[in-house]
């Protein structure tokens, strides 16, 4: 299921797949794919896991990512994981009417499921085509890394964990504990002193 989305400059249609939609973490990952999303409030992107849609094995990430492909809805990656198969059987594929290249189909290796393509052999003006791999967006999910936010409840309300600020308070406390027991040692001496007189 697809719906449209205009561009920032309006003079491109971009396709969305409602994969990417469907939470807020997704956003860092159509920013990265379609370049239209929002500035987020963390200026740096996180690395982004793409997994197989079907059975959620990983198949390549953002760091060997080599941009999108508006028409077919496509990324492109020049890496990918060892989930990732290459079939065997050369089919002709027709970008448009006057260009036919021969490609592979990619597979998924926990499922099977044909996952995108790669191009094989195309005319001179679609080389730069080849020698990546191309991904269907409607067949692939992602994982933002870093975007999770559930944490488990501490055990006890006291309970705080351990970190260099709470370590220096609670090493401030001692102190002044030490101080103060030091301080009424040496007052019982000067009292036991005086009731020996």
């Amino acid at each position: 299921m697809t719906r449209e989305v205009k561009s920032l400059n309006h003079d491109q249609t971009y396709l969305l797949n409602t994969t990417f939609e469907t939470s807020s973490a997704f956003s860092g990952v159509e920013k990265m794919l379609f370049g239209h999303a929002e500035e987020e409030e963390n200026p740096e992107d996180k690395p982004v896991v793409f997994i197989c849609g079907k059975c959620k094995l990983p198949v390549g990430d953002s760091m060997s990512w080599d941009g999108s492909d508006d028409e077919p809805n496509q990324i492109k990656l020049k890496r990918v994981s060892d989930n990732v198969v290459i079939g065997k059987d050369t089919r002709l594929h027709e970008v448009n009417k006057r260009s036919l290249c021969l490609i592979l189909d990619l597979f998924c290796r926990g499922c099977q499921s044909v996952l995108g393509l790669i191009y094989q052999s195309t005319p001179k003006k679609l080389d730069h085509k080849r020698f990546t791999f191309f991904f269907n967006v409607a067949d692939i999910d992602s994982y933002v890394l870093g975007s999770a936010s559930q944490m488990l409840a501490a055990d006890g309300p006291k309970e705080q964990p351990v970190t260099l600020e709470y370590r220096g308070i609670v090493e401030q406390q001692l102190k002044e504990m030490k101080m103060l027991i030091m301080s009424l040692a040496q007052r019982l001496e000067e009292i036991d002193t005086s009731l020996q007189d």
